[in-house]
């Protein structure tokens, strides 16, 4: 039977991307008034970003080891490829590292540096190696080469959600002219969230977005999905105009950004990710 592959819900695939993949989910957590949802499985309210002492958790050791020893079954032995949150994003990583080790080589765990859609793509260039047959070493090959073709870019309307998660750091430079700063962000090579650009104003920082993505996809073929918190006219017409500049990806689509990553981001967000076809 073929490899398996597990992800988490930061991943936003949708249920039928799941469904042909095969790919396992393990729901995060969305932690309010004391009561733990579970994302993707449980109802979060739609305005969970502009409520107060909200806050967020990865997934236990004990549930991915329960998703990997039953997707290691479904599997035929052959193995498991777990694909997760960036490490510097959530704990999702180091506790998939320690419930791996609980099956030896039979599942391996790789940190996909990377948010949102951006885990998706890592997720699913894994799956579709193993649909093919591959063994467990060429999907996580697979995976890992995935990971460096993967790039996220973000545009945030206030950085108040983001600092209060401590997802940027409080001593960061560029914090202290922030109210006068609408930044572009970016996941940089370790999967951290950083500051790209410094841009006064929202439209030229879509703008300037547009540009990077454009920058590392040059005249390759490339699959981008535009995310947004409560912002879908923006991410509709940031999707219209990747589409005009890049007539040559392969796919393009507008999703939400889901609510965990929406707890960190804030309404009005608006961000892109991107995989770059092999050359």
């Amino acid at each position: 039977m073929p490899v398996v592959v597990v992800s988490d819900s930061s991943s936003r695939l949708q249920p039928d991307e799941r469904k042909r993949w095969d790919v396992r989910e393990v729901p995060l957590h969305v932690l309010i008034d004391g009561v733990d949802l579970r994302d993707g499985v449980d109802d979060v309210p739609f305005d969970i970003h502009d409520r107060p002492k909200v806050t967020t958790a990865g997934a236990t050791p004990a549930e991915l080891v329960e998703t990997y020893r039953q997707a290691l079954v479904d599997s035929g032995g052959d193995g498991v490829v777990a694909v997760h949150l960036s490490a510097a994003l959530s704990s999702t990583y180091s506790a998939a590292v320690t419930a791996a080790r609980e099956f030896g080589p039979s599942v391996r765990v790789v940190n996909s540096r990377s948010a949102a859609m951006g885990v998706g793509f890592v997720a699913t260039a894994a799956a579709r190696c193993a649909s093919a047959g591959a063994d467990i070493d060429a999907v996580e090959a697979a995976a890992r080469s995935a990971v460096s073709r993967t790039h996220v870019y973000l545009v945030v309307h206030r950085l108040e959600n983001l600092r209060r998660s401590g997802r940027i750091r409080t001593t960061a430079s560029w914090l202290g002219t922030a109210l006068a700063l609408k930044p572009l962000l970016c996941l940089d090579v370790d999967g951290r969230l950083v500051l790209d650009q410094r841009i006064r104003t929202v439209t030229k920082a879509h703008a300037a977005m547009v540009d990077r993505v454009a920058e590392v996809v040059g005249n390759n073929a490339a699959d981008i999905v535009v995310h947004h918190v409560d912002n879908h006219d923006a991410a509709d017409e940031l999707g219209a105009t990747l589409t005009q500049r890049l007539p040559q990806i392969s796919s393009l689509t507008v999703a939400d950004m889901g609510p965990l990553l929406s707890v960190h981001v804030g309404g009005g967000a608006v961000g892109v990710a991107v995989r770059v076809a092999t050359t």
